[in-house]
């Protein structure tokens, strides 16, 4: 019985500090961001360090169990958003539901506006997330309610930059990144829209300035 039992009793275990670290992964990324170090999430599970590695071989392993559900919940918000019958409604309930996530903890503000790469969910949605960008600004265009020299990587830009300082504004002020967004919001409408001094980036300019941002160039 015991040959049995002790395999079982193994797996229970490993079982048992997957979650362990998961939470405590959850918890440290919240507070320090996706850079925080392992070792932190290692102490603050009750495991070693060999264990953590051995669960999880390399940091996008864990932020990946960390957050794949929610990042599987925002692609699904971006297909919701895609049906709505208002391209603008659609648009800024949308950006509204990444921005609420965004102030939830710094680990989701990382995942969102830095060029963090290798997280499964992550690389998914990234490219969801610019289509997504891409066909409400078209159907809005199309409809009258945002100004036509508007392109995805204008919002994706701005917004990757805006994000960055909701954790901080978060510490002040719980909802001053509302303010802000609606204030950046009302710049797409085209009423009064002035032409704009510069062309907008391409998305390869995009996504190296946001690798720029990067917070863990290690890997």
């Amino acid at each position: 019985m015991g040959k049995t039992e002790r395999p079982a009793t193994l797996r229970r275990d490993a079982q048992r500090n997957r979650e362990l670290l998961i939470a405590a992964a959850r918890q440290v990324f919240a507070e320090q961001g996706l850079a925080a170090p392992l070792d932190d999430i290692a102490r603050r599970a009750g495991v070693g360090n060999a264990t953590l590695y051995r669960r999880f071989p390399t940091r996008q392993d864990l932020i990946e169990a960390v957050f794949g559900e929610s990042l599987a919940a925002t692609r699904q918000a971006g297909e919701e958003a895609r049906l709505a019958a208002d391209a603008w409604s659609g648009l800024t309930r949308y950006l509204e539901r990444i921005f609420e996530g965004l102030a939830d903890d710094r680990g989701a503000n990382d995942l969102l506006t830095t060029g963090i790469r290798g997280v499964p969910s992550l690389d998914a949605l990234h490219p969801h997330n610019r289509e997504t960008i891409g066909i409400l600004i078209a159907r809005a265009q199309e409809q009258g309610t945002v100004r036509a020299d508007v392109v995805a990587e204008d919002l994706l830009f701005t917004l990757a930059a805006l994000g960055k300082v909701v954790p901080a504004s978060v510490a002040v002020a719980p909802d001053a990144w509302r303010r802000y967004l609606a204030l950046f919001l009302d710049g797409l409408r085209p009423d009064a829209a002035r032409p704009l001094p510069a062309p907008p980036l391409t998305y390869g300019q995009m996504a190296g300035a946001l690798d720029e941002l990067r917070t863990d160039r290690s890997g």
